[in-house]
């Protein structure tokens, strides 16, 4: 799913331009960002939950040339889908 696309789907819906549902899109991919970070994550009802997880520091191998690489901890989100989704798909 595209940014092109969530535009399309709202476009289609309000029968507002083409301009406006763009920044309709754009609008709601901020909000979602804002709440990760703010919250941690949020749940679409009949949909599922995103939530952000942190990870540990780490070795890795580079798959070229085989040597370790050090990987440093961060953040990562995560996806749960809901019953309702898993259902539906």
């Amino acid at each position: 799913m595209s940014k092109a696309f969530i535009a399309k789907v709202i476009q289609d819906s309000t029968n507002c331009t083409g301009v406006a549902a763009n920044a309709a899109a754009g609008e709601l991919m901020d909000a979602i960002v804002r709440e990760l970070k703010k919250e941690g994550g949020f749940t679409l009802p009949s949909f599922g939950t995103f939530s952000v997880k942190k990870t540990k520091a780490r070795k890795a191998m580079n798959p070229r040339t085989g040597e370790p690489v050090k990987v440093k901890a961060g953040k990562t989100v995560r996806f749960k889908a809901s019953p309702n989704l898993k259902k539906a798909v």
